[in-house]
């Protein structure tokens, strides 16, 4: 029998969610890190929207729409699953950050700036999708677009991981092609470990920490500290060309109108 995963300490009155593995959770320790490189990638765009007119689609649970919100002149959260839209709007009240029920292919709102972070691998329609967000962008406006990198997710050689959520994970050269496709101006960037994560990344590839842990009985020692601990820091992002950006963990496409 699996294991159920929810959130844990919601304030008074909102509903937790349930960790499914079709979006990340916060307040679930054993998603901490999930939740932490999602949250990285929001910061990083948060600066960028400061000011400005933002639509996070797909916002899910809706932590990232808080965060764009704190330095942008307004936000909207769309997601279409009922549970994430009630708890979001529960859980995330804040002048000028508003949430809506509905699909991505529909909810049009112009707006400066549209954010739809590791999405895109979940759908069947990706062009149209793109065509539609610049639709929505005024004059100047900006989408940032995130998806996992098929390299670093899923076994060498493997097409696909074996996410049962995803359609399709893309190399670092297609997704850059399908974003050139429909806006002129592309950069990618990439988002590596840094920090605590860059060590222990180091630690498995160098010295063989995966045996090591197993083979002096701390592993769950270990990582019931070291996956809490883990904090937006932990990641950093950097732009590149293809062959920079291989070894990514995700890919960030600034895509301007």
């Amino acid at each position: 029998m699996e294991t159920a995963y929810v959130q844990s300490n919601q304030p008074e009155g909102v509903p937790p969610l349930e960790l499914t593995g079709e979006r990340t959770l916060p307040d679930v320790p054993e998603e901490n890190y999930w939740y932490r490189r999602h949250l990285a990638v929001y910061e990083w765009i948060g600066a960028r929207v400061a000011g400005k007119r933002a639509v996070d689609m797909a916002c899910g649970e809706g932590y990232g729409s808080e965060v764009l919100s704190r330095a942008a002149l307004s936000v909207v959260g769309v997601d279409a699953n009922p549970e994430a839209h009630e708890h979001a709007r529960l859980r995330y009240v804040r002048p000028h950050l508003r949430f809506a029920r509905d699909l991505v292919e529909t909810f049009s709102e112009e707006c400066d700036a549209v954010v739809f972070l590791q999405t895109i691998e979940h759908v069947q329609n990706p062009g149209e999708i793109l065509e539609h967000f610049k639709s929505m962008l005024a004059p100047g406006g900006v989408a940032y677009v995130s998806t996992p990198n098929l390299l670093t997710l899923a076994p060498a050689g493997a097409e696909k991981s074996d996410n049962p959520w995803h359609v399709k994970e893309y190399r670092a050269e297609e997704f850059r092609a399908l974003c050139t496709a429909h806006f002129p101006q592309v950069e990618l960037h990439g988002l590596f470990h840094a920090r605590k994560l860059r060590v222990h990344e180091l630690a498995i590839r160098k010295a063989g920490w995966d045996a090591l842990h197993r083979r002096l009985g701390i592993t769950r020692a270990f990582y019931d500290r070291f996956t809490p601990a883990i904090a937006a820091s932990d990641f950093a992002l950097r732009e590149g060309g293809d062959a920079q950006l291989a070894g990514a963990l995700d890919f960030v496409a600034v895509c301007r109108t």
